[in-house]
């Protein structure tokens, strides 16, 4: 039985033509060889696998040649290549910096550079893993390195440039080595396959060259462990299974779960991943990439960016089409936050659930029922009010005005005797009256609050603003008779203990609390409003706050105006604390995670 070399050595390049996917990098090489224009040091940098020894060892056997081919390649057939091959020239010297990085090291390899070489022209010194010489070590080297003697060349390889010091990559010339594309390492593999007598499926081959991320080195490792798991027939359904790999039919199947909005079919699939073993992150990562084949796969123009088998190329052609553009967008920003947050995340099942359902719901598929449908679902049942309502609900706009419980009160009472005074028996108008105490009585209790979409319709009917303002003037004009007149002091108490009566009000409160009015003329005031909004609540206040005012001052010409200020600067006294904390939010996202931790909330 013959012994075995797997398939990194057996199929390692011997020539400059054999190395793959560095041609910009074996062609200056083969050039400075032929105009006989060589430095004294080089240094090849790149990732793990991707040909940096490799080419080291083939330029040093190349200038060694005693009868180069016309294109400057090793002729293997000279005393100086036939000893290169059977691994005993005494031209080329390995070193592995790894365990020989200290001062002493050096310094033997100084003393070893003077002796010339027996056979051909130079000696020539590969240092792998250079960037693990200590510093002194490389201190040492300095010299030597830029005035070796004119028989010495020194070839260093590392994976980690940036931990070479500036005084050594000074004295070199410099060759980055690429990763190898996909395509490039599959047509290698199919050379290998070939030679060996294995036959191989090409999306198989794929798989096998995406798992190697671009070293060739491991594509053959891998390889070679697919052969020794399926024998001679390698399958893409082995392979993945070999690999540990998603198929690309899941992902097929969640992409048209995704499209049709199908959260449950999706939360299943995902589950069923997590049984067979697979990380969630992966699995998330792997949607990620999965839409931005999609996304390659619109446009013809980006069609060759796809690094996938014939047969899986052809099913994602077909699968993008039932995808948008705009969906694959938001999807693959979608899997990506989710990928970013991953780490992060205590329950990290529960964000990959979610970011799948957000995938769902982006053509709008998922119905989920709105507040307005509920309500209108619920309008033939006895309306309860809910005692553990969520503090951040939003509700639907219910009201036209917001009033202070006890004005809600009165004005519920007065408005009784004038529907029973002129005999209104509209059902209708009944219902409406006790929706506006209920819905008034609800925000008084912070159950609900004043909706932008509701003052700005306020804002759109100025009417039917002057029309509530003028009825309820005219409810209360035979309660204020006269004009007495009043003190500043007395105002000033009137006008906070209007302002005690709205603390449930916790906006409006806290903007009101420091307020001072202002007086324009006579019996008319004003206040100036640093907000948009804070002054369209006011308005809407407003006939309750003159009502109030006019019967603790006696002063039936009591009026107050709100002025919205010019001032750049806007105030945040008058915000809670919930809004507070999430303007804290926009500023610094690492405040909601300390939230979190923390535990801590608002009641």
């Amino acid at each position: 039985m013959d012994d075995f070399i797997v398939s990194a050595r057996k199929y390692r390049p011997d020539s400059f033509d054999t190395v793959v996917g560095q041609d910009a990098i074996t062609q200056t090489l083969k050039n400075s060889i032929k105009i006989n224009q060589l430095a004294q040091a080089y240094l090849f940098c790149g990732p793990r696998g991707v040909g940096k020894t490799t080419c080291a060892r083939i330029f040093a056997k190349t200038i060694n040649c005693y009868n180069p081919s016309p294109d400057h390649e090793a002729c293997n057939e000279c005393e100086s290549c036939v000893a290169f091959n059977k691994s005993r020239s005494l031209n080329i010297h390995e070193l592995d910096a790894a365990s020989n990085n200290s001062v002493d090291d050096i310094r033997s390899l100084i003393d070893q550079v003077r002796i010339p070489p027996q056979i051909g022209k130079y000696s020539v010194y590969i240092i792998d893993e250079v960037h693990m010489l200590t510093s002194s070590a490389f201190n040492a080297f300095l010299k030597t390195l830029e005035e070796p003697p004119k028989h010495v060349i020194f070839i260093m390889a590392t994976t980690e440039k940036h931990k070479i010091i500036p005084t050594i990559l000074s004295r070199c010339q410099i060759f980055d080595f690429n990763r190898i594309s996909v395509e490039d390492i599959r047509l290698r593999l199919e050379f290998v396959a070939q030679k060996e007598g294995v036959e191989a499926e090409q999306d198989a081959l794929h798989i096998i060259a995406q798992k190697a991320d671009g070293a060739m080195r491991d594509a053959l490792s891998i390889f070679d462990q697919i052969v020794s798991f399926t024998g001679k027939h390698i399958t893409y359904q082995e392979t993945i299974k070999n690999l540990n790999v998603l198929d690309y039919e899941t992902y097929f199947r969640l992409t048209k779960q995704f499209v049709e909005g199908d959260y449950v079919g999706a939360l299943q699939e995902f589950d069923a991943v997590l049984k067979k073993g697979f990380e969630a992150g992966y699995f998330i990562a792997g949607i990620a990439s999965h839409f931005r084949d999609l996304l390659v796969c619109k446009d013809p123009g980006t069609v060759d960016l796809l690094e996938v088998g014939k047969k899986a190329k052809q099913d994602y052609l077909e699968n993008s089409q039932i995808c948008s553009v705009n969906f694959l967008f938001r999807a693959i920003k979608i899997a990506n936050d989710c990928d970013l947050n991953y780490k992060a995340s205590l329950n990290k099942r529960l964000l990959v659930e979610l970011a799948l359902l957000q995938i769902c719901n982006i053509q709008g598929q998922i119905v989920v029922p709105t507040v307005t449908q509920t309500i209108a679902q619920s309008s033939t049942q006895p309306r309860v009010q809910t005692q553990n309502k969520p503090i951040n609900q939003v509700s639907e706009p219910q009201q036209e005005t917001y009033k202070p419980l006890e004005k809600v009160q009165e004005t519920a009472k007065i408005t009784e005797e004038k529907t029973d005074k002129n005999q209104i028996s509209d059902s209708s108008n009944l219902q409406e009256e006790q929706k506006s105490k209920s819905d008034s009585t609800e925000y008084k209790s912070g159950l609900a609050g004043p909706s932008i979409a509701n003052l700005l319709n306020t804002e759109n009917k100025p009417d039917e603003k002057e029309n509530i303002e003028s009825s309820t003037e005219k409810d209360f004009a035979d309660e204020v008779v006269d004009s007495e007149s009043f003190s500043q002091e007395k105002l000033n108490e009137t006008w906070n203990n209007y302002i005690e009566s709205l603390k449930q009000d916790e906006r409006i409160y806290n903007f009101l609390k420091d307020s001072i009015l202002a007086k324009i003329e006579d019996d008319i005031y004003s206040l100036n409003v640093d907000s948009e909004i804070i002054k369209k609540n006011l308005e809407t206040l407003k006939p309750e706050t003159i009502l109030f005012m006019r019967k603790a001052l006696n002063n039936k010409d009591f009026s107050i105006e709100y002025i919205l200020s010019k001032s750049t600067h806007v105030k945040n006294l008058y915000k809670t604390d919930r809004e507070k904390l999430q303007d804290m939010i926009e500023e610094n996202p690492n405040v909601k995670d300390l939230t979190n931790k923390l535990g801590l909330d608002f009641e």
